[in-house]
């Protein structure tokens, strides 16, 4: 009886710090970090249904089938520090859970999971429609506008004397003279979140920035003094400032 009311009690608990968990991430829009934002009112109801139903379950549905074995089939009660055991884990699984869900602040996706997903070969840049970019204002544009339009081989003519500015983190490159300025578009959630970046031409960068720092820069774009190097066009800041992190990292 003991056993059955310790393992209902721990699935109870559970189940309300997730829900709690989801319903504060979501009411102070940092469950935006983990889902795209169509998909939010959505997550909270089926949390709340979910989390409801898995409590009826923990409370209402008999833990034990009494009356239909013999008594030798039985699993004895656990007595002494067997059960002290088994109670502690219990509460040592919560409290990691309640930190991990409730104490811990959200962790963004940085550049190591850009280096783990292709930053220059997006798939999503590949299949993206640049009608309405080409004749926009570029003022306007992001980091995955202007990503979209140096991935589709545009020419110079075309990025010569149009302004830049946009903000994100830095990713570093295999040439030194050259920093990504990076953000991750979410389609879905976080787990298929696409790196798109932007690459400036900056010599010394290491020496003032890391990676992982947010920044803001403006400038132009204009080919790469480098013929070998991988990107053609690099962007010229005329300003590259550093930057809290935003409170929406990701673009959609």
């Amino acid at each position: 009886m003991r056993d059955r009311f310790v393992q209902r009690w721990l699935g109870v608990t559970l189940s309300l710090i997730g829900v709690v968990a989801i319903l504060w991430l979501g009411a102070t829009g940092r469950l935006e970090l983990y889902i795209h934002p169509r998909y939010t009112v959505f997550t909270i109801v089926m949390a709340v249904i979910g989390g409801a139903a898995s409590i009826a379950a923990f409370l209402v549905v008999p833990g034990g089938s009494q009356g239909h074995h013999d008594h030798q089939d039985e699993q004895p009660p656990r007595t002494g520090w067997r059960a002290a055991i088994a109670i502690a884990g219990s509460v040592l699984l919560v409290a990691i859970t309640v930190v991990a869900l409730l104490v811990l602040p959200p962790a963004t996706l940085t550049s190591a999971t850009a280096d783990n997903r292709d930053i220059s070969d997006s798939t999503v840049l590949s299949s993206s429609d640049t009608t309405a970019l080409v004749g926009g204002d570029s003022t306007t544009f992001t980091v995955k506008d202007w990503a979209t339009l140096l991935h589709q081989g545009l020419d110079d003519d075309f990025f010569a004397g149009k302004p830049a500015a946009f903000s994100g983190f830095l990713v570093a490159t295999d040439d030194p003279d050259v920093v990504y300025v990076a953000r991750f578009l979410v389609t879905c959630c976080a787990v298929d979140a696409q790196p798109l970046a932007v690459p400036v031409l900056l010599p010394g960068w290491q020496d003032t920035f890391a990676v992982d720092d947010w920044v803001e820069v403006t400038g132009g774009f204009s080919p790469n003094p480098d013929a070998a190097a991988t990107e053609a066009i690099v962007l010229v800041p005329e300003t590259f400032e550093e930057i809290e992190q935003p409170t929406q990292p990701y673009v959609y």
